[in-house]
């Protein structure tokens, strides 16, 4: 374990947008934090890409009814065919994008083994694994669950992750802010940081008015190898520019 160790805790996304994989470059340990409870309609289980010079949804089937209170690691899916056909709409969707050949078979063999998965954390976690070397990332993974829990509060529990993990400083999404007490994490020795999602450069993008909030598959489509260069977190204060007093 090092002196400093920088930790992210989120929860699993579908094929996520590049602000999830900024959070992620700039941690030494990326917590899956999928013990908490799955929200309808958020990026859990869809995400978006560009076809036809639009933007459109890719969503996983799951099975939600009567599971309200259900964490996102209990969440199954509910139509084994949900793999062919986004890999399908993807494969016509990019199919001549610059960099389609390059990604090809490694997206079809990503889908083709999520396809096989009954439930919605294991098929984030292959995406995840899969997109982050692409971008340049070797954070390692761990899981939420590792650390026992003895809190219910959300930011407390929250530190108590950090704490597991021996983090001396937390990165967080901006959205947090309105549930996150930062005395808490000052109480604990950890410094906080909240993430700056502003000011990413525009890339070549087959849309009228360009997208940021779209999948990393976009961007790698689009500019390949490159892509590393448009995380903020590659560039030293780039990502984080409010840290907590």
């Amino acid at each position: 374990m090092t002196d400093h160790r920088t930790l992210v805790i989120l929860q699993s996304n579908y094929i996520p947008w590049k602000g999830y994989f900024d959070l992620m470059n700039a941690a030494d340990v990326f917590v899956v934090f999928d013990e908490v409870q799955y929200t309808r309609r958020d990026w859990r289980n869809r995400n978006r890409i560009v076809t036809g010079g639009a933007v459109k949804w890719l969503t996983l089937p799951v099975e939600t009814k009567g599971k309200y209170d259900a964490a996102i690691s209990e969440i199954r899916i509910s139509d084994p065919d949900w793999a062919a056909k986004h890999w399908n709409t993807v494969r016509l969707a990019y199919g001549k994008a610059p960099f389609f050949a390059e990604y090809r078979d490694g997206l079809e063999t990503a889908w083709t083994r999520a396809g096989a998965e009954t439930h919605l954390s294991a098929i984030n976690r292959i995406f995840l694994q899969h997109l982050a070397p692409l971008l340049g990332i070797d954070t390692a993974f761990a899981d939420s669950t590792d650390i026992a829990r003895t809190t219910q509060d959300p930011a407390a529990r929250l530190v108590e992750i950090c704490q597991g993990f021996g983090a001396t400083r937390y990165l967080s999404g901006p959205a947090a802010k309105s549930y996150i007490d930062p005395d808490l994490f000052r109480d604990a020795g950890i410094a906080l940081e909240y993430a700056d999602y502003t000011g990413y450069p525009e890339y070549p993008q087959r849309t009228e008015a360009f997208e940021h909030g779209v999948s990393a598959i976009d961007l790698l489509m689009n500019v390949g190898r490159d892509a590393r260069g448009h995380l903020k977190s590659t560039r030293p204060g780039g990502l984080f520019e409010q840290p907590e007093s």
